[in-house]
């Protein structure tokens, strides 16, 4: 199936649009469905900022 120069530069910026919502989105939405949402134990603030330093 071809695609014509405009399908493909549609596509391509569908997908820069997608890389940088799930850049920016990803941790936030976690955070929101681990502790924010009305769940109880909720995760103490300590467990937040562990889950932020990856090189540990």
């Amino acid at each position: 199936m071809q695609l014509s120069e405009e399908s493909k530069e549609r596509i391509g910026k569908i997908i820069d649009i997608s890389r940088v919502a799930i850049h920016y989105g990803y941790l936030p939405l976690i955070l929101y469905l681990a502790g924010y949402t009305r769940s109880e134990p909720r995760p103490s603030f300590i467990r937040y900022i562990w889950l932020m330093l990856p090189w540990f």
